[in-house]
């Protein structure tokens, strides 16, 4: 019924990132809305971070399609709870993307920069979203 969908770890095998586990998005937040009981305003929220990231998330996704991008789309974490929320790979290039409801500054964390050097990481927000996803 394409209502979710689940998002891999992404690794090159180190010992210390993530990989069994998924993330699962829901392609409409109504329904994950729903499920939750919860449609009061932003502002009145609690769970707006993870709200934020299901859409920007789920948009994404519709847009790579709309474009006929042939992206694979990843998480990434460590065991010691470090996480990227985006990984995108195409053509083999990796670009990580951090999703914030507020726009605030955050580095990339270190055991990404690390491992993976030179990787372009941005942070989508509220307010800079919208070349993101359209």
């Amino acid at each position: 019924m394409f209502v979710i969908y689940n998002r891999r770890g992404y690794s090159k095998s180190l010992r210390k990132e993530v990989t069994k586990s998924s993330h699962w998005y829901f392609y409409d937040n109504g329904i994950r809305n729903a499920l939750v009981s919860n449609f009061n305003l932003p502002a009145l929220r609690q769970d707006m971070g993870m709200l934020w990231e299901n859409y920007i998330a789920s948009e994404r996704i519709k847009y790579n399609a709309y474009k006929h991008h042939l992206v694979n789309s990843y998480f990434w974490r460590t065991y010691d709870q470090q996480e990227i929320d985006l990984v995108e790979e195409q053509n083999a290039v990796l670009r990580a993307y951090e999703f914030k409801w507020k726009e605030e500054k955050v580095k990339v964390p270190v055991a990404f920069a690390k491992a993976y050097p030179g990787v372009p990481f941005s942070v989508i927000h509220s307010k800079n979203y919208l070349g993101f996803i359209i």
